[in-house]
């Protein structure tokens, strides 16, 4: 039977699996990596420890996979940018990962110099830290001497898809997606390469940034020496909430979901329309099949959601590990009052406010552990509805359901306050692993082992759909709680 490997690298981890020709995950490894956190609001990771974390957790997977695969497929943590050596291939400096913090004042003065109408016009995104092109901006002013080797085309630039590309096929391959490619403020949505006055605006080469192809387009083949002695066609590079959009079968125009992952991400399709967007929201390109019309979205970045419980268990010793929220949270009604505002990394749509910070409300003597859990779990579905509502205002089509992945997924506690914070089902399909599957369905389209979107939707099943309770959350009181402490921690580092 034929198989493909997909590779998920994620933002504080790689899942790799193996999908048959039913899209049934038949395999999985796991491998996390180390965080780096060099000064407040900086966020870092190894490239050298993402290429190691995806060898192990690939080996692992082809471990116990029935078959070989035919192909694999990337997808990736967006925004991150990489900077690695043509010719060795060793990456140059750490990585500077989506929530980092560092070109804040940077944003800020092109904003005031009134730059961003242009961004916005080309890029369908908005000036902030959390987008490639401000990292490498600030690299290129803070640290000439690395920015020395890009100018000389010594040093590759791009996000972490091209990155892998390059590891996996011993740098034969510089390329990236349009998924990809139009989450860094480089590219022109209008056009659909990059865009000559925004190379020069934030000051990056473009003899430096890969080219862009089809999502679903072989961009080389593995090398054995570099990769567990494989040889196979690597056959999809796509983002990772694009990618779990396709996972999860989104495939018509106003089909949507939501992915509980590090951050949370809602995406809706909106078909071969950039639309543009207002309310918080930003516009991205969904995929681009190869030979067809680009496909669109409109998407809601949270930034701390599972980075939320992960804090919990790392930096406060709350839980043991992220799967004990539910109970802890469970045990109690409600969070006793407790409001939590996890702007850990400031706060993405739909209130886009870099200088926001974390904070907790309504503590008493009587807070315990379990009320912050409750508190943690509320605080997603505040956020989600929070991006929910803004669609719906710039779409003019309220959400009549939500298709939900990623880890927390399996939390059916989050589930049921979803719903109830939504007024409208939470459907959860059989398999949560939606980004990795989009992957490798995407290089199955490539390489032949599916022959359309048709035969990829036929393969999404639910699990369970959950309903809202209207008795269950007290109105609107509640929410307007949350709004409140949302408005709070605005400006905090400013």
């Amino acid at each position: 039977m034929m198989t493909v490997l997909a590779i998920d690298a994620g933002t504080t981890g790689v899942t790799a699996v193996v999908v048959d020709a039913d899209g049934t995950v038949v395999a999985r490894g796991y491998q996390e990596f180390p965080q780096l956190f060099p000064r407040p609001g900086w966020v870092e990771h190894d490239p050298g420890a993402i290429w190691a974390a995806v060898r192990s957790a690939a080996a692992r997977a082809l471990a116990v996979a029935p078959h070989p695969p035919s192909c694999v497929g990337v997808t990736n943590q967006r925004e991150t940018v990489v900077l690695w050596d043509r010719r060795t291939l060793a990456a140059v400096r750490p990585a500077v990962v989506w929530q980092d913090r560092r070109s804040t004042e940077l944003c800020r003065r092109l904003r005031d110099a009134g730059h961003e109408p242009l961004v916005t016009a080309r890029t369908g995104l908005r000036l902030d830290p959390y987008f490639s092109a401000t990292k490498l901006a600030w690299l290129a002013a803070e640290e000439p001497s690395t920015w020395a080797g890009v100018r000389a085309g010594r040093t590759a630039v791009g996000t972490v898809d091209s990155y892998l590309a390059a590891r996996l096929t011993a740098g034969r391959a510089h390329v990236t997606d349009p998924s990809n490619a139009s989450r860094t403020l480089l590219y022109d949505l209008s056009t659909g390469d990059w865009s000559p006055e925004l190379c020069a605006l934030f000051d990056v080469p473009r003899h430096a940034l890969p080219e862009i192809v089809a999502t679903n387009t072989v961009v080389g083949r593995t090398d054995p020496d570099a990769f567990l002695g494989l040889d196979l066609p690597v056959a999809a590079l796509v983002g990772d909430q694009q990618s779990a959009l396709f996972g999860q079968a989104c495939l018509t125009e106003g089909s949507s979901k939501c992915t509980y992952g590090t951050g949370s991400f809602m995406l809706v399709n909106t078909g071969p329309t950039a639309m543009r967007p207002g309310t918080g929201l930003v516009t991205t390109v969904a995929w681009q099949l190869a030979g067809q019309a680009t496909t669109y979205a409109l998407e809601g970045s949270i930034f701390v959601t599972g980075a939320a419980v992960q804090w919990l268990r790392d930096g406060l010793g709350v839980i043991p590990a992220a799967p004990a929220i539910e109970p802890l949270a469970a045990s109690v009604p409600d969070s006793g009052g407790v409001v939590f505002v996890p702007a850990l990394t400031g706060l993405g749509a739909p209130d886009w406010d870099p200088y926001a910070r974390g904070a907790m409300f309504g503590l008493t003597r009587g807070t315990t552990r379990a009320h912050l859990a409750r508190a943690t779990l509320d605080a997603i579905a505040f956020q989600v509805r929070d991006v929910a509502d803004a669609m719906a205002r710039c779409t003019g089509r309220p959400l009549t359901s939500l298709t939900v992945d990623g880890g927390a997924a399996a939390n059916n506690l989050l589930c049921q306050l979803q719903a109830d914070q939504l007024g409208r089902p939470v459907r959860r399909p059989v398999s949560t692993e939606s980004t990795a599957l989009g992957a490798a369905y995407l290089a199955g389209l490539a390489t032949g082992v599916w022959h359309g979107t048709d035969d990829i939707a036929a393969r999404w099943r639910l699990d369970r759909e959950f309903t809202p309770d209207p008795g269950a959350v007290d109105g609107e009181s509640s929410r307007q709680r949350w709004r409140r402490a949302v408005a709070a921690v605005r400006g905090w580092s400013g």
